[in-house]
């Protein structure tokens, strides 16, 4: 069978890629219906992470906005990404991750594609059980990862582990950039011959340029599904361009499920919203091997580009990646992906700023070496940075602690009270009471409706300003006057 398909990114990994996290749903809204209708796999919308985003910075309702795009996209699944966290950095009670999973089938989505940052059987196992509880189709992400300890013979196992747990989909995910063609026909081999029958997708970023190379050697291999972005949210370190991807698939003589006519006026509101906005557009990038060498994934480089420029200090960039490199060995490699990826990113940029290393400690790290992310992991973190990152008081408190498991009513009473509503509790559990308000106060999410009336955004704009009285608009023998004259009172 040659056809191949393609899952969306576009509203989810390539706007968090290369935009921060920053695309507003007005601007989701102005092209999910053509997205829904193009013939996606499936479309991903929605990560934990965007509530705080949402809420605390863009002053939207995250769960309004995946009812909102459900509405519009009926054809094709909206898939979420998910794990045993609802907050980036913090561990989670069961109570509120099961609360989480429901309400994303509540408001429309129906995959999720779970990830556990060490590629932990454990924390599979019990997401994966919680996915097929409310109903949500699985894909287990395997995370592809460059260390001395993630070979070959590591990846068999994990991807017989995955295997026993029977999900939908089973996801090569590279969030780094890292794979090459050659290390890409490996594992999907070593893939192909531990889970065998599970259909297997293809995650990849473009950030050293190889990754529509890699896709194409997966395909070649067997691999049918892949993870693409539409541009300007293409390329980069964003997931390939389903365009390069399907046009190249073509050539190979495959046949990509896909409707790229229909996609190409997607493509052409979004660059409209990139530019109007001031927003990055996604191009292809030359090979970069230092992405082997700090291995901080495409999110999160833009996420450190935006918090370093918002103090003033982007022109350290550069040395907070070098600082990410040491700070990853420090820890014993963990995968650079979610939340580790901020763990690492956090404190290379603490020690940065500090001018000296590991004088002031995140609670995550410390948490990690205290083994509260995993016994196997606190286990491999250098024992002279361990003993310097626990011998502060702060470990001492997190020694013999353990995650609290209140009940989602206990949460409930302590956010709010009985009449607080599952979507209000989950947001105020991650950002807190006072930005949930100053959302309530916040005007209506901005429409981006005029996306595809570049014109009528134009006239929009003069009209505002008080240096114009008369706008005279001009055009194959049409002349069309607006004149500002003052209201007339009765």
């Amino acid at each position: 069978m040659n056809e191949i398909k393609f899952v969306d990114t576009t509203l989810r990994d390539g706007q968090a890629s290369l935009w921060a996290e920053n695309m507003r749903t007005g601007m989701m809204l102005a092209v999910a219906e053509r997205i829904g209708e193009a013939g996606f796999h499936a479309i991903e919308l929605i990560a934990s992470s965007h509530i705080k985003k949402c809420v605390r910075e863009l002053r939207e309702d995250p769960f309004e906005r995946m009812r909102l795009v459900a509405q519009k996209i009926r054809k094709t699944p909206l898939r979420a990404i998910g794990a045993e966290r609802i907050s980036a950095f913090e561990l989670s009670p069961d109570s509120v991750i099961d609360l989480w999973f429901e309400r994303l089938v509540a408001n429309g989505m129906r995959q999720l594609r779970i990830s556990d940052p060490a590629n932990d059987p454990a924390g599979w196992r019990k997401s994966v059980a919680r996915a097929k509880r409310v109903g949500l189709g699985s894909i287990l992400n395997l995370i592809f990862s460059v260390s001395p300890k993630h070979t070959d013979d590591y990846y068999a196992r994990k991807a017989r582990e995955a295997f026993a747990l029977k999900p939908d989909y089973v996801c090569l995910k590279d969030p780094g950039g890292l794979l090459t063609p050659e290390r890409s026909a490996s594992l999907v081999k070593v893939l192909q011959e531990n889970a065998p029958g599970i259909p297997i997708e293809l995650h990849v970023h473009c950030t050293t340029g190889l990754g529509p190379l890699c896709a194409l050697e997966a395909i070649k291999l067997g691999v049918q599904i892949v993870d693409t972005s539409i541009p300007p949210l293409a390329n980069a370190s964003s997931n390939p361009s389903v365009f390069n991807l399907a046009q190249n698939a073509r050539s190979l003589g495959y046949s990509p499920f896909i409707d790229e006519e229909a996609l190409q006026p997607v493509a052409q509101d979004l660059t409209y919203i990139a530019k109007r906005e001031g927003l990055p557009i996604g191009a292809p990038v030359e090979y970069d091997y230092s992405q082997y060498v700090h291995q901080v994934p495409g999110g999160m480089i833009s996420n450190l580009h935006f918090q370093l420029r918002n103090i003033g200090m982007l022109h350290r960039l550069d040395e907070v990646l070098d600082e990410a490199v040491q700070v990853r060995a420090d820890l014993g490699y963990p995968i650079m992906v979610t939340p580790f990826s901020q763990f690492v990113g956090s404190q290379a940029a603490i020690n940065v700023i500090k001018g000296e290393r590991y004088a002031e400690v995140i609670d995550q790290v410390i948490q990690y070496a205290c083994g509260l992310w995993g016994a196997e992991a606190a286990s491999e973190v250098v024992l002279n940075i361990r003993d310097k990152i626990l011998d502060r008081p702060r470990a001492k408190e997190f020694a013999n602690w353990e995650p609290p498991q209140p009940s989602i009513e206990e949460v409930r009473n302590k956010l709010g009270g009985p009449s607080l509503s599952d979507d209000e509790l989950l947001m105020r559990y991650v950002v807190g009471k006072d930005d949930v308000e100053a959302l309530r106060t916040a005007s209506a999410p901005k429409e981006y409706s005029d996306a595809r009336k570049p014109l009528l955004a134009l006239l929009r704009k003069l009209a505002q300003r008080k240096d114009c009285n008369q706008i005279y608009v001009r055009k194959d023998g049409l002349s069309v006057t607006f004149e500002k004259r003052a209201s007339s009172k009765s």
